[in-house]
């Protein structure tokens, strides 16, 4: 799984930056120069993978999504373990002091 999410991952990116060449490319042809072309690169690949890579950007988003709440699931598992060993501190503490009273 994490291999497939890498790959996704990767070929979003190429995607995007191919976009963005084609863009440049064709801003260069058409007139524009120096950081006007590279502003309007920007913007125009932007709006572009906006629209055409939106699935998967979908695919991704829910991925990590999914990845995230497995580690989320494990962080708590892992506070309510520390949470019972906490408790069970505190309760041998509190017989030593009942005894060393006695």
């Amino acid at each position: 799984m994490k291999s497939r999410t890498w790959t996704s991952i990767l070929a979003y990116t190429s995607a995007r930056i191919l976009m963005f060449g084609c863009a440049v490319i064709l801003l260069y042809l058409a007139g524009a120069r120096g950081v006007l072309l590279l502003a309007l690169g920007l913007v125009i690949s932007a709006l572009a993978s906006y629209i055409l890579l939106n699935k998967q950007r979908a695919i991704i988003a829910e991925r990590l999504n999914g990845r995230l709440s497995n580690a989320g699931s494990k962080v708590s598992e892992l506070r309510g373990r520390l949470d019972e060993g906490t408790k069970a501190e505190d309760a041998g503490d509190a017989e030593e002091e009942t005894v060393q009273a006695n």
